[in-house]
């Protein structure tokens, strides 16, 4: 049975990160895998703006029509204005058209556009549609900007998400933090995944500290991700101050762009505890530029206050790095029973003594290190991946009442 699905997604682009890899990746696994995938997504370069006067940056792509690659037919929309909402008709108006050709529509991420109107389009064309919610859903999350989107659920979004074919959670942990909503339609759990190979040879050791001599011999505390208050940036700030204290030869990496304008309050605290010539930040690295930090770096933290999955921090136990995640990353479970990593609150002092405990002990460090790179191996690649998403999309399309089972 070969199943036609379209992928709906906001963007695309490389510089908007693990969302916009994790939908193309995925896509492409499933089409390594013999489904007939076929992904829309706006032309948008960035988070997009609120304001009219205010152009978004676009990526230099062809719009309304098609392209292959790597077995996917791509095909890129223009975005209008509220860019930040992913508003794009011409998106609108292809999924309508085109509806009709798919067996399935799998949404990406909540509260735009682009998931509004692939939901409405697939329910009235009657074809079953899955929605991902990409942590959006978290509690955490929804007390941000909580009466906009109150008032968006109402109107719009709970009828779609009610009606979903299926919820598309990426760990056993999102799911439960949503169940308090009591969505009526049926969740499944079904991980994300890296493209291992990308991670089977390094950059030698020692690229990124050529590129970066003030690091020196230093031992390298690496963090990378998006400078947004969830990641808890200012947490790990006060844990190196504490990390610094116990084993001075260490030096802190934040790595990733500075969305939210977070970057002011970093350099601030960072004053304040006088540890300007203690941290690098190159904003953010992609391909190569990234794997030579993960190869150069000594532990990996991410003391996130919520995160449905965390690719980048998949990415370094891929390489091998012992990593310390807060409670509150949503893969934590799996970290811990693979004795794959450190987990801790959301503290301070958790994370320092954590990250010091790693330090300290090279057997610990060597234990975690090889638990890393079989958890990933065994559960967060994007054939397992794929192979998991198969069995439910076969599932709805063969008139199951609930998703297939996903995991394994």
């Amino acid at each position: 049975m070969t199943v036609r699905v379209l992928h709906v997604s906001a963007a695309l682009a490389p510089s908007l990160g693990g969302p916009s890899k994790a939908a193309v990746e995925l896509c492409e696994a499933l089409a390594a895998r013999g489904v007939d995938v076929t992904l829309f997504a706006t032309n948008l370069d960035e988070q997009g703006r609120w304001s009219p006067f205010a152009p978004p940056a676009v990526a230099d792509v062809q719009t309304s029509r098609s392209r292959w690659m790597n077995g996917v037919e791509r095909c890129y929309f223009d975005v209008k204005w509220p860019s930040r909402f992913a508003f794009s008709p011409d998106l609108a108006r292809a999924v309508r058209q085109r509806i009709g050709e798919f067996d399935l529509v799998h949404v990406h991420s909540l509260y735009l556009f682009t998931t509004a109107a692939a939901c409405h389009h697939a329910r009235r064309a009657h074809v079953p549609y899955i929605v991902r919610p990409h942590g959006t859903l978290d509690p955490y999350l929804r007390r941000r900007h909580a009466v906009r989107k109150a008032v968006y659920d109402t109107l719009v979004q709970r009828n779609q998400l009610d009606h979903a074919a299926g919820i598309h959670y990426t760990s056993e942990d999102e799911l439960d933090l949503v169940r308090a909503l009591g969505i009526r339609a049926p969740g499944f759990v079904s991980p994300l995944g890296v493209k291992i190979e990308e991670f089977g040879e390094l950059p030698p050791r020692g690229t990124f500290r050529a590129l970066h001599p003030e690091t020196g011999d230093r031992r390298l505390i690496v963090f990378v991700g998006r400078l947004t208050q969830k990641k808890g940036v200012d947490i790990l700030i006060h844990a190196f101050t504490q990390v610094v204290e116990h084993i001075p030869d260490t030096h802190l990496v934040i790595a990733g762009p500075d969305d939210d304008g977070l970057g002011s309050t970093i350099q601030r605290l960072l004053h304040e505890a006088e540890l300007q010539d203690r941290v690098t930040m190159p904003g953010m690295l992609l391909g190569q530029q990234k794997l030579a930090l993960l190869a150069d770096a000594d532990v990996w933290v991410l003391p996130s206050h919520t995160e449905n999955f965390s690719l980048a921090a998949v990415e370094a136990m891929a390489c091998g790095l012992p990593v310390v995640l807060s409670d509150r990353v949503n893969i934590h479970r799996d970290v811990v029973d693979a004795g794959a990593g450190l987990v801790v609150p959301c503290e301070a002092a958790a994370v320092a003594a954590a990250v010091s405990r790693i330090l300290d002990d090279a057997e610990l460090a060597q234990s975690l290190s090889g638990a890393a790179k079989d958890l990933v191996r065994s559960r967060f690649t994007w054939d397992t991946a794929a192979r998991r998403l198969i069995r439910v999309y076969e599932g709805i399309c063969g008139g199951a009442t609930r998703p297939q089972e996903a995991a394994g």
